[in-house]
Formats: C-alpha cells, structure tokens, sequence
C-alpha cells in the first residue's frame, strides 16, 4: 500500500491540548508507532461544538440510550448544541475516506463503550456511548472502531490494526477498473486471514465470489464487504491460528523433510500451549515459503498482514 491509511482520532490522543482542563491525553504508541503507517484526521467534539478551553467538565445523564449531556456542576443542558453539531460534523467526515476511528475512553462525547451515565439521583452506571460517538458508528457501521484504552490489550490491538489495513487493501481493489476479477484475487489472498477469524465467513465469501457473475458488481462489493468486516469482527484464538498453520503445512506435504515437519508440529504444539507466541511459527513458514517458492501462500496476507514494526502477535 503506496498511501497511508486515514483513521479518524480524538485529537487529545495525539497530544492536543483539547481538553476540558487545557491539557492532553498523548498516547505515544498511536501517534509515534503506529502513526508511521496511518494518516490522522482529528476531530474534538467538545471544542469543535463550541464549547471552550479550559471549561466545565460534562457527563451523561438519564437514559443510558438516550442520555443528555450535562455540565457536572450547573447542570446546564448541551445536548442539542453537540447533536447539531454532530449532524453536520459526522456526514462531513464521508469525504475523508476514513478505514477506521479511535476514540478516547469515558468521554461523554468519545466513549464508545461503558461511559459512565447517572441517574437522576446522581448514581452512575458504567452502561453509556458517548454522543458523538454512538453518531458516528450509526453513520459508517462497517468502519473499524476502537478505544484507545483497549488498545494496551496486545489482543485488541492486534484485531483493529488487523481490522484496518485489510479494510485499506479492500477498498484499493474495489477502486480497481477489473471488477469482478479483483474480488477473486482479493479473497485468494485473504481466504487463510479469513480463515484465522472465522472458517465459516470463509466458505461464505468463497461461495459469494464464485457466484459473483451471477450477482453483479456492485451487489457482489457490498454483501462481500459486509462479510468481511463482519468476519474481522470476530476474535482470532489459538484454536483458529493452529487450524490455519495446520492448512498451511498441507501445502508442503511433498517438499518438506521429515526432520522440517518435525520441527513445524514441534513449534505448533508450543504456541498451542503457550510456550512461544503466534510470530515464532509463522517466522519458520515465512522461510519455508521462500525455501520452497510457495508462490500462493507468498500471496497470502495473514502471514504478512501488517507492519512487522508494530510488533504484534508478540504475546502468548
């Protein structure tokens, strides 16, 4: 991918000084590490609804699905000003082409998930979505979304990051003039990234492409993208990798040694347990895949699905 991909950020994340009290909230992994690979669009809903810095602080309240957003201390109602806000706001960001956001963690506007609400006596119930939000993922349902809390987990990290350089490789190959063509080679590429989330996305997909002529262009690019997304959405686990480095092994059955297939079952058994983290084998088939000119799998994303840069799939 010859241009960085477009992630839309809460902009106190990159170290803007945004915040109800002037300050930051600087996460030197997304802007140093993985803002190597990724081009921000920063949006502050806050400061970009009008509301100034330094200012009170605000919270949900109410309904948890409907909440209003309130001053802590006056009680003075916002909620209007940020949904008109919002209206525009959201749409606006169709034209930036974003494959992906990250949110700031128990904002009232930012949270996407278990922000805090409080009750009209004032009892809070960690069961919210920050206003902007929960605008901004009814609008683009099928774009990767995430907290940046949850990205210290290496697990989630690794799925959103997963999760947004495949949505960039699939919307370069819709981009594509070849249609119908670009999709197949697509899903070959992707069919064991795939796999490594879900084996029955997989089949699906597989069945989708091939009745592609069938469905036409643009019917085949939208129920395809729907799969897709929904496919990453699910948590790759140990059991899934070993069932795909058990696939991709078959595809040696014929060259390698019995001393080489001894050591793979070895190193598969390892990661099974625990011992060693997932990158330990797929280095040992990246050499495999090279030794042997294993051209189809040398294609294959999931043993090179992002920057080795990023250091993921490093845990146990």
């Amino acid at each position: 991918m010859n241009e960085k991909i477009r992630l839309g950020i809460s902009a106190c994340l990159l170290g803007e000084n945004v915040r109800y009290n002037g300050g930051h909230k600087l996460d030197h992994f997304l802007r140093d590490t993985l803002g190597q690979y990724v081009e921000y669009v920063p949006v502050c809903p806050e400061v970009e609804a009008g509301f100034g810095i330094p200012r009170e602080t605000m919270r949900l309240v109410g309904d948890p699905e409907n909440p209003r957003l309130m001053t802590t201390k006056t009680a003075e109602d916002h909620t209007e000003k940020m949904v008109e806000w919002g209206k525009k706001r959201v749409p606006a960001l169709e034209k930036e082409n974003l494959c992906g956001f990250i949110f700031k963690k128990d904002s009232p506007s930012s949270g996407l998930m278990r922000v805090k609400v409080y009750s009209d006596k004032g009892m809070p119930e960690k069961k919210g979505v920050g206003i902007f939000a929960r605008m901004f993922t009814d609008h683009f349902p099928l774009i990767p979304v995430e907290e940046e809390g949850r990205l210290h987990d290496p697990k989630l990290r690794e799925n959103f990051i997963e999760q947004i350089f495949t949505l960039k490789r699939w919307r370069g190959t819709v981009s594509k003039p070849s249609g119908i063509g670009s999709v197949v080679d697509f899903h070959s590429r992707n069919k064991l990234l795939v796999m490594s989330h879900s084996q029955k996305h997989a089949g699906t997909m597989g069945k989708l492409v091939a009745a592609g002529k069938q469905i036409g262009k643009e019917a085949l690019y939208r129920q395809y993208e729907d799969q897709l997304i929904d496919a990453l959405r699910l948590k790759s686990t140990t059991a899934k990798h070993v069932n795909v480095l058990q696939h991709i092994m078959g595809y040696f059955k014929t060259q390698l040694s019995a001393d080489e297939k001894k050591e793979l079952i070895e190193i598969f058994d390892r990661f099974k347990k625990g011992y060693v983290p997932l990158i330990v084998p797929i280095t040992i088939i990246n050499h495999y895949v090279r030794k042997y000119e294993q051209n189809y799998l040398a294609a294959q994303t999931y043993l090179n699905p992002h920057p080795v840069e990023l250091k993921l799939r490093t845990y146990t």
